[in-house]
């Protein structure tokens, strides 16, 4: 295995993707062509991602992503999940080494236009919801249930901490957040034991948000019309409603982006829907963990700060410490 962590470290994505570009091309047995490298506002470390063309054996050319190196959580589910009925990118090619390194690398269908968070609909969040529900039953029935429990989170550190951020900080409606901190405080060894006894037999995206999301056009000759799910390195083993209450939480602070809709809810049907059993205590589940969500709010004021944020977060927790 080449030691490349330097040579990653001192150039830019752009001339790491151009260096690898030869590579690439001849992994690709020459169909891959036209590749233009660029970085991305969330791009982190020395990934490359490119914009390339793509020959088919008929002639044909499509335009595609490439990426390189990705994780082998993403490697794993987007080749396996792109190779069957699932709402994730077709692949074209990928492999898990690229001339002198030891690297997994993707070359995925481009889809056009721009994700569902750019001017999100109902028909989008209800679409968004049923894609989740595919995605929960093509991964089961690809990888099977996982085998290895989700790392448990420290609630009551986390519990505390933003107790003491309450104390320290100038947060909006401060005397309402201790109070209802302090009935978290109280009720947390009973929650704590529900949430860890939940089942964790689902495969969940870890990142599921509308921006996170892309709509295959009708004409695309990837596949059909649908909602497809993009950026697949955050899957984990764990219960579908943690995705269902993170789609709830990015939008604390502006409730009127999902119509109505309840994320919890709607998954739940979609999944009946195909066949998959979203569990009978899911409704409770969602409650535990939207109540634990949601009082942690103060711990992560460097990012989750603003005002309607921090109020809807008060809400949510408010509502829900009376359901639970």
């Amino acid at each position: 295995m080449a030691d490349d962590t330097h040579e990653k470290a001192s150039v830019s994505p752009e001339q790491f993707g151009a260096s690898l570009a030869p590579s690439l091309i001849d992994a690709c047995g020459g169909s891959l062509s036209d590749l233009r490298f660029f970085t991305t506002a969330w791009q982190q470390g020395g990934a490359a991602t490119a914009y390339g063309a793509w020959c088919h054996d008929d002639g044909t050319e499509r335009e595609v992503v490439v990426k390189a190196p990705v994780g082998w959580t993403e490697f794993q589910f987007t080749r396996d999940l792109g190779a069957r009925n699932a709402p994730t990118p077709r692949v074209a090619a990928c492999g898990d080494e690229l001339g002198a390194y030891d690297l997994a690398w993707l070359v995925i269908e481009r889809i056009p236009g721009d994700p569902l968070s750019s001017d999100l609909k109902k028909k989008d969040v209800l679409d968004l919801c049923a894609a989740a529900a595919s995605f929960y039953k093509e991964s089961l029935d690809c990888f099977g249930p996982p085998t290895k429990a989700p790392t448990p989170v420290e609630w009551e550190s986390y519990i505390e901490r933003a107790r003491q951020s309450v104390r320290d900080n100038a947060i909006p409606e401060e005397q309402r957040w201790k109070e209802a901190l302090k009935a978290t405080s109280k009720a947390l060894p009973g929650l704590i034991s529900a949430w860890r006894a939940r089942s964790t037999r689902f495969w969940r995206h870890g990142d599921f948000h509308p921006g996170n999301a892309m709509r295959r056009p009708e004409d695309s000759a990837w596949g059909p019309s649908e909602c497809v799910l993009i950026d697949l390195a955050r899957v984990t083993p764990g219960h579908w409603v943690t995705d269902a209450v993170y789609l709830e939480r990015i939008h604390w602070g502006k409730p009127e982006m999902l119509h109505g809709v309840k994320p919890a809810k709607a998954m739940a049907k979609a999944m009946r829907k195909i066949g998959l059993d979203p569990g009978d205590d899911y409704s409770d589940l969602a409650n535990i963990r939207r109540l634990l969500t949601a009082a942690c709010t103060p711990v992560f004021l460097e990012r989750e700060g603003h005002p309607k944020h921090v109020i809807g977060a008060l809400e949510a927790l408010e509502h829900t410490l009376k359901l639970v």
